[in-house]
């Protein structure tokens, strides 16, 4: 009886070590509401783990740099042109050139955008906060609730990314009569849903877990938990994330997604990826 005990012990102890956890000081923590956030999951997920501070508040662009490359394995310089925008169009509203808050990129039609994947636009009165409505047909689109027997349907494609975005941003130029049909907009719209994709992204499968894209939008938690470790796949690079942009622009220009004044995109994976600077997915 003793040995069953011992061993059961030894069983549970071991399970516990091999399951998934988050990083020491960097586990999820709720912001609170004295905390600045952004219109971007990401960002809001870094704050959250502690990678960016949890306030949200006088970040500086070495911070910034330091948790792409924590939280994402991002090579720390591909994001610096969004730090940069805020500084540039003096958005900061932290008395300091050199530091923002998250919430000061909401800024619309320069770093915020219409047409977001989680959040309602600029011109029905809340960019900022996450919207569960238009998340709701975002979620639908991508396949979120419906799993499925098969391995391939825990996975979003890239396909399937590029899909529910232009529809999103179909639906967006519909119920707008103010939508932004800016070069900054066609730039940036497939530029963030690449950006989530490569947050979350599997070498393997050439795709990312619908769990894990629940938990980064819905939560703004990245997902440890569930298995997440960003540093056991390749570095995302310039050449990785533009080339992502260019598969998700490619899959958005159907006849039937690519309406009204917005052309499709055909170019975009020639650009350099600093030129894009909307933050919203």
């Amino acid at each position: 009886m003793k040995f069953f005990f011992v061993s059961t012990i030894l069983i549970a102890a071991a399970a516990a070590a091999c399951s998934p956890s988050e990083p020491r000081g960097h586990e999820y923590i709720p912001p609170t509401p004295e905390d600045s956030r952004s219109p971007c999951p990401g960002l809001n997920s870094m704050a959250n783990h502690g990678w960016l501070p949890r306030s949200g508040k006088n970040i500086d662009l070495a911070t910034f740099q330091a948790a792409t490359k924590n939280a994402f394995n991002f090579e720390p310089h591909i994001l610096d042109g969004v730090f940069q925008d805020a500084i540039n169009f003096n958005f900061t509203t932290t008395g300091n050139r050199s530091t923002i808050n998250l919430e000061d990129l909401k800024a619309h039609d320069t770093i915020e955008m219409d047409g977001s994947l989680s959040r309602n636009d600029f011109y029905f009165g809340d960019d900022l906060h996450f919207d569960p409505v238009i998340w709701s047909t975002t979620a639908n689109r991508l396949g979120l609730y419906d799993c499925g027997e098969t391995e391939a349907d825990k996975w979003v494609t890239v396909e399937t990314a590029g899909i529910a975005r232009a529809l999103r941003v179909r639906d967006a130029k519909v119920a707008n009569p103010q939508f932004n049909a800016s070069s900054r907009q066609q730039m940036g719209s497939p530029g963030t849903t690449a950006l989530y994709l490569a947050s979350l992204w599997n070498d393997t499968e050439g795709a990312i877990l619908k769990t894990w894209v629940r938990s980064y939008f819905e939560k703004e938690r990245l997902p440890y938990l569930l298995g997440y470790d960003p540093h056991a796949r390749a570095e995302q690079n310039l050449t990785t994330l533009t080339a992502l942009v260019g598969r998700v622009a490619a899959a958005g220009n159907g006849p039937d997604l690519c309406l009204g004044p917005i052309p499709c995109i055909s170019s975009v994976a020639s650009r350099d990826i600093h030129g894009f600077h909307g933050f919203k997915f």
